[in-house]
């Protein structure tokens, strides 16, 4: 019984590692391949999230007004911890008279899973459909950029509820 234990755990991490492997992999290709317009005020940002759930981000534009933002989590909330990734598609709008701030929205999905703190047997499958609304906003002089985002989720497996706390500060370098 003990072995089957360590054994799916090892699993469960070696499957972890193989997702943030892949995550890094297609987010260095996109930024490898594609150019952003003149209008982005950044092309590619690496850094943190913080709030109800902390984690690192990753955002690059697919053009000016576009982009791609990937979310690696993990939280621990009551008898249960989360580890997540999140691929959001957000559209990006300039705000008038005020330079390097913008505000965005979009949609995406949440891959992930759900361990019960007391019983290592216990591991769900998590999956959600994601919304973003946010301010994001890019430093003139230095490689900074900030995001004050809601990042609401219906989540439908393994249980179905809809999550209003999405709420997130990401700081991040951009290059």
């Amino acid at each position: 019984m003990f072995s089957g234990i360590v054994f799916e755990n090892l699993l469960q991490k070696l499957i972890m590692k193989k997702i943030l492997l892949l995550c890094l992999t297609v987010g260095l290709m996109l930024s490898i391949n594609m150019q952003a317009n003149a209008q982005s005020t950044y092309k590619n940002a690496i850094g943190g999230r913080f709030g109800e759930a902390n984690g690192v981000t990753f955002k690059t534009f697919l053009n000016s007004q576009a982009a791609l933002d990937l979310i690696l989590n993990f939280q621990s909330r009551g008898d249960y911890s989360y580890f997540r990734l999140t691929g959001l598609y957000e559209v990006h709008k300039p705000i008038q008279n005020a330079a390097g701030l913008r505000y965005y929205y979009g949609a995406g999905a949440t891959l992930g899973s759900r361990n019960h703190k007391r019983d290592d047997n216990n591991s769900d499958l998590l999956a959600s459909i994601d919304g973003v609304l946010g301010l994001d906003y890019k430093f003139d002089e230095i490689p900074i950029n900030v995001s004050l985002d809601w990042k609401p989720a219906l989540v439908v497996t393994p249980y179905t509820e809809f999550d209003a706390r999405g709420l997130g500060l990401s700081v991040r370098f951009t290059f």
